[in-house]
């Protein structure tokens, strides 16, 4: 038994796996892998830094740095600060470089679907 409305999608839809090989597709995914991919093995290094720190050099971390500030505590909220970092930065460059071409792509999928129907 097949099911009406995948049938109705195949006949009246958009051919998505079209759309993925476009070159305005490929280009919003290479750009936005272009982006994430660095970020993320740089602050998966600089985690397992930190976690390696912890464990093989628990004298540097416990270092004072002023009071009872330590230096394993300030990196502990580097990491923090680096995640909202990350964020910020990729929501800046979603915003610049990613919408809008997801925005275009967007609106010509809604053009030829309104075409169709």
């Amino acid at each position: 038994m097949t099911d009406r409305r995948i049938d109705d999608a195949h006949t009246s839809g958009v051919d998505y796996i079209a759309v993925e090989e476009s070159a305005p597709f490929r280009e919003l995914k290479r750009r936005q892998r272009s982006f994430v991919f660095p970020l993320a093995v740089a602050f998966l290094v600089w985690y397992f830094v930190y976690v390696l720190l912890s464990s093989f050099a628990p004298e540097f971390m416990a270092q004072p740095v002023s009071g009872a500030i330590t230096v394993g505590l300030l990196f502990g909220l580097g990491q923090f600060v680096t995640t909202f970092a990350i964020t910020m930065g990729y929501v800046a460059y979603a915003n610049r470089r990613l919408d809008p071409g997801a925005e275009q792509l967007r609106s010509e999928l809604e053009r030829i679907e309104e075409g169709r129907s």
